[in-house]
């Protein structure tokens, strides 16, 4: 078992990644280097091998999928994963080191959106995105972490063998802040300076596309998460559609005494019916999300116990 292992997910970072992997090195000499390629079509892993990394792989496409892989296949107790792509300065890693090993935390963040990232960053929908994405999860799920999408973390072994992948992209990232504050894992900010790409590296990111996957992500899992007021929030909805197509009913009733619009008025019926349905289902599956919650916890002391014993 590593005492400090680095992870760094890579896909065509020829120009960047010997830089990367000999920057992990100062930074934290004692730590494992681990390059995970992600079907690279260039020198990425001839230059990270070189530069003294330990080469692993993935050859199902996706950040996702190399994650999933990593957290599955390495051991340690603390793990900090960075980009290959040399836009995270590693003079911040002891900092983020000493947050898991001395003060207990379970994901530390690595906040760029407080320092330099919306100045270095030339993508101006990137800055924006990041801001809606931070807002809500902050909004939805009572939280203040400050940077959702940086791709510069730190995690204990009890979060990297709890959690569970399932996105596939970019979107991880989101999934990962979401499942450490539902679950009371202890989260810290680190602000760190981002630097954007050098001339010549691409990013894999899409703006739009990848944008989309990931409010399609906070929907789920705050649907997931926070089952009664996400379906009180749609009976809600749905209550005031009903309201709004009864009052003109409501109204040609009490000047003629007659119902004119039958197929209206059932239509009402039904969505209000529809409305109740949703909040009782709210009820119902928070209970069993507030069950599962449980489960966790009894889960994580097994996770604790388990890695006590491989230090030990």
């Amino acid at each position: 078992m590593d005492k400090i292992a680095v992870l760094i997910p890579c896909y065509n970072e020829e120009k960047t990644i010997a830089k990367v992997v000999a920057d992990a090195k100062s930074a934290l000499p004692e730590a494992a280097i681990y390059v995970y390629d992600n079907n690279s079509t260039d020198r990425t892993v001839e230059l990270a091998a070189a530069a003294g990394a330990v080469i692993r792989y993935e050859y199902m496409q996706g950040k996702g999928n190399v994650i999933r892989r990593m957290f599955r296949e390495i051991d340690a107790e603390c793990y900090i994963m960075v980009d290959g792509d040399d836009t995270y300065p590693m003079t911040n890693a002891r900092e983020l080191v000493d947050k898991v090993l001395v003060h207990n935390a379970d994901m530390v963040v690595g906040d760029r959106l407080s320092s330099t990232y919306f100045t270095e960053n030339k993508r101006p929908f990137h800055n924006f995105g990041n801001s809606i994405v931070r807002g809500s999860i902050n909004h939805l799920f009572h939280c203040n972490i400050k940077d959702i999408m940086t791709g510069y973390r730190a995690f204990s072994y009890q979060f990297v063998k709890t959690f569970p992948v399932m996105s596939k992209g970019f979107e991880i990232e989101t999934e990962m802040t979401i499942h450490a504050v539902f679950n009371n894992m202890q989260v810290e900010n680190v602000i760190i300076d981002y630097r954007d790409r050098p001339e010549g590296s691409e990013s894999k990111l899409n703006t739009y596309s990848d944008g989309i996957k990931v409010l399609n992500v906070i929907a789920r899992l705050f649907r997931v998460y926070k089952p009664l007021r996400f379906f009180t929030t749609v009976s809600v909805l749905l209550i005031l559609i009903s309201v709004g197509f009864f009052i003109p009913v409501l109204m040609e009733y009490l000047h003629t005494g007659l119902v004119l619009r039958f197929p209206t008025l059932f239509v009402c019926g039904f969505v209000a019916l529809a409305a109740i349905q949703s909040f009782f289902s709210g009820l119902i599956l928070e209970n069993i999300a507030q069950k599962d919650r449980k489960d966790f916890e009894m889960y994580l002391n097994r996770v604790h116990d388990e890695e006590c014993k491989k230090i030990k």
